[in-house]
């Protein structure tokens, strides 16, 4: 899958929904920072694209990157709540709790 999608990108058919389809294969493979790149992509090219918000939060918690995490999901739920999109304000609210949790006790 992810062959054909990159096939397409280098075509030159760049959107937002090759590029998540693109992070979402590359999050399939283990290939995080790959999903990293193609999911901010996504959300640069549609800021309002919520679901990419979301796996981009959800893979920068499973890289480690607690405070960007953080930050990115912040934003998307800003976005999923103006949207009304309960869902995926749902998910980004429980990677929320794991990006906040992963940058340990706060520093007074």
């Amino acid at each position: 899958m992810r062959e054909g999608l990159e096939k397409l990108l280098v075509a030159g058919k760049d959107n937002a929904l090759l590029r998540f389809g693109l992070g979402n294969a590359c999050m399939g493979e283990g290939d995080l920072e790959a999903a990293r790149e193609h999911f901010s992509k996504a959300v640069e090219m549609n800021p309002r694209y919520t679901a990419a918000w979301k796996l981009l939060g959800r893979v920068l918690v499973n890289l480690g990157q607690f405070t960007q995490a953080q930050h990115v999901l912040e934003q998307g739920l800003v976005i999923a709540q103006e949207q009304g999109d309960k869902q995926a304000e749902k998910e980004m609210q429980v990677f929320l709790k794991r990006a906040v949790k992963g940058q340990g006790p706060a520093t007074q």
